[in-house]
């Protein structure tokens, strides 16, 4: 029997562990250039004990950014700013992939370059509000990408990838949920075209698969990885058809030799049984904690069979060696809602380890 501190191997990398610190935006990527700064790399070598780490939200594009102080990894300026991040965690002995986000319609001219109007699927505004630097404002109504649009925003996303591996990331994780744009190329209810690209599931999936695809292409299938979260109604989406859709998109980036694919259960748990059917690699899973056990009781996920590695997300936030923690049964670190998204080192690097065994 596997237990979530066996070690796996994931796109050809043998991880220490199967326990995983999901990516969670941080918001301080300050200044025009969009970079992490010291405490950036000091943050993440801080929890290289996880098996593996995925990073916050990197924008692959100048129009993919959702919120304020969000990296990119879309300049040379910015792929250089990540490589003291990625030596850091390196050099702690940890494994780190970037995710690549770009909003779409979440997202607001105020946080684009020159006023640009964020770009989806379809012309849908989004019934949500999105956080600025003067406060939240409504989401706008976005551009409806032409065919040729498409074709670009997929190869933004080839030219981050590599850009990743330049940086010195050991993989990236295309972000397909939670409203953001390739979530909503694969709703229905944000997904109006009647092209190639949109309506029928098979339509709807083709944009997942393509990014998917390119990114492949452009640094290796095992360094790339996918999150979804079916049924998630976070900005704006509806998915009443979601036990159509994924189970085949599951299918279709399964023929792409990816290196995992990760389910944020966000909905109902009754189809993560069915994606684990349907995708022939290492499934993580971040558990649905009203549904699933919560905290340490969710390390028994992997034991049961029902995922190959877990990941944590709040709670890694606020203890840099969860690990450890997770294998003592604790004590755990409360964590400060008030530091989550933007501010300094408060809340952010500052979170104690446990003294050292015996120490």
């Amino acid at each position: 029997m596997q237990t979530a501190f066996d070690p796996i191997v994931v796109g050809g990398r043998k991880l220490a562990s199967r326990i995983v610190m999901a990516p969670m935006s941080r918001s301080r990527a300050y200044g025009a250039a969009a970079t992490p700064g010291p405490s950036t790399a000091r943050y993440y070598a801080q929890r290289a004990s996880a098996g593996l780490i995925i990073s916050e939200g990197i924008s692959p594009s100048p129009v993919g950014y959702g919120y304020p102080a969000t990296p990119g990894l879309y300049t040379e300026v910015q792929t250089a700013a990540w490589r003291p991040v990625t030596d850091a965690v390196h050099h702690a002995g940890g494994v780190i992939f970037a995710q690549l986000m770009h909003g779409g319609r979440i997202g607001h001219p105020s946080l684009l370059r020159d006023g640009a109007i964020p770009v989806a699927p379809s012309p849908v505004r989004a019934q949500a509000q999105v956080f600025t630097r003067s406060g939240p404002q409504p989401c706008v109504q976005p551009r409806e990408l032409t065919a040729a649009g498409i074709t670009a925003v997929i190869e933004e996303f080839a030219v981050a990838a590599r850009n990743a591996i330049e940086a010195g990331f050991d993989g990236v994780e295309i972000h397909a949920g939670n409203g953001f744009l390739v979530h909503q190329f694969l709703a229905a209810n944000t997904n109006a075209r009647t092209d190639e690209w949109g309506g029928p599931v098979g339509n709807r999936i083709r944009f997942a698969v393509a990014v998917a695809a390119a990114a492949a292409q452009a640094v290796g299938p095992d360094r790339v990885g996918v999150q979804i979260s079916p049924g998630n109604p976070y900005n704006d989406v509806t998915e009443p058809d979601a036990g159509a859709v994924y189970p085949e998109l599951a299918a279709a980036l399964g023929q792409l030799g990816l290196a995992y694919l990760n389910v944020a259960e966000t909905g109902g748990i009754e189809l993560t049984p069915v994606l684990r059917a349907a995708w022939p690699g290492v499934l993580i899973l971040n558990p649905n904690s009203e549904q699933r056990p919560a905290g340490p009781g969710r390390l028994r996920l992997v034991a049961d069979g029902v995922a190959d590695m877990v990941s944590f997300g709040v709670l890694f936030l606020a203890n840099p060696d969860l690990p450890t923690r997770l294998s003592r049964g604790g004590p755990f670190n409360p964590p400060d809602p008030a530091t989550f998204y933007g501010g300094g080192d408060e809340g952010y690097v500052d979170y104690p380890a446990l003294p050292a065994a015996g120490g």
